[in-house]
């Protein structure tokens, strides 16, 4: 079992490092792209989900005008992305269930599972300090892809940091 405060702190640093990490797509974006930034961002706003715009920056990354180095260095970073996504995801839809001290004991995800005959949903995960290692260890390694995503983007020709 974890203290509440404890986990809702780590789940509280997983979705702002996420976001700010994210948010950084519309640099490659406008790189892959060849934009200006605004036109960029019109675009990643305009896709709703993480996926879609991820799916986005790897399909330009893949365009044959891409340089095979710049196709490289996207698609390991989004694969790096799309990893981390999952623990996110599953941080974010899902229930928390609480014990009588009020410490989060597990969680609860609210998706469905469908056989063939049967419709399961919310599969339970204790959220003990092995869990609450994965969670901090999802934060670090968002944080990495922060600052790779970052050397990428001062990589490009014409970036301009003042356009922040």
């Amino acid at each position: 079992m974890a203290a509440a405060q404890d986990v809702l702190l780590l789940v509280g640093r997983l979705n702002y490092v996420w976001t700010n990490t994210e948010s950084l797509l519309i640099y490659v974006i406008a790189h892959l792209l060849g934009v200006e930034k605004d036109a960029a961002i019109v675009v990643f706003l305009t896709l709703n989900t993480t996926r879609a715009r991820i799916d986005l920056t790897e399909r330009l990354a893949k365009l044959p005008r891409i340089p095979t180095e710049t196709r490289d260095e996207v698609l390991a970073i989004t694969e790096r992305l799309k990893q981390q996504s999952k623990m996110r995801n599953k941080y974010n839809h899902c229930i928390y269930s609480v014990d009588e001290q009020g410490e989060i004991s597990s969680t609860q995800l609210m998706r469905l599972v469908e056989g063939e005959k049967d419709v399961r949903y919310g599969k339970v995960e204790q959220l003990d300090a092995r869990e609450m290692e994965r969670l901090d260890n999802a934060v670090r390694e968002i944080t990495e892809i922060s600052k790779r995503l970052w050397t990428f983007i001062r990589s490009r020709p014409n970036f301009d940091e003042r356009s922040i």
